[in-house]
């Protein structure tokens, strides 16, 4: 599905050229980063950030640095211990590059409530000069996330 959202990508190379920090290969930039969740290591999704990156999921309060960041990841990999994350597409908006990605895992993790979750969102990057992410802004549909923990049937 990484196809359907190509069609900005040609701007890309100009935006890199005109100083915007975006990386020359944002697909393969999200293909990494999409491994890096999958591999169950939190510290490497933190690894995708500058040192003083931010990750902030639904506008709460930024986890600030690798550590908090891989502390925010690893909160998901304990949740979820068969967590699969999808990249969905790669957009351009300004200067920012939108990730779209679908996780999906069972939430077995401890104190979890053994119902499969799928749900679907992007992150917001904007790029630093090292090439790294110096912000991330996360949203996804929170009520649906807790619908499906709680096992709750789709009403409507």
């Amino acid at each position: 599905m990484v196809g359907r959202r190509h069609s900005s990508l040609h701007r890309v190379a100009a935006c890199y050229r005109s100083g915007t920090m975006i990386p020359a290969n944002p697909t393969d930039f999200g293909t990494r980063y999409t491994a890096a969740w999958c591999s169950q290591d939190a510290a490497s999704v933190a690894q995708f950030y500058a040192l003083n990156g931010s990750l902030a999921i639904n506008s709460g309060a930024p986890a600030v640095g690798r550590e908090a960041i891989a502390g925010s990841a690893q909160s998901f990999m304990t949740a979820f211990p068969d967590l699969v994350v999808s990249m969905d597409g790669i957009d351009l908006h300004e200067a920012r590059v939108v990730y779209w990605w679908t996780l999906t895992g069972t939430n077995t993790g401890p104190g979890g409530t053994g119902h499969p979750v799928r749900v679907s969102g992007r992150e917001e990057w904007q790029f630093g000069a090292d090439g790294l992410v110096a912000e991330s802004l996360g949203f996804f549909d929170s009520a649906e996330y807790d619908r499906q923990l709680a096992g709750k049937p789709l009403i409507g």
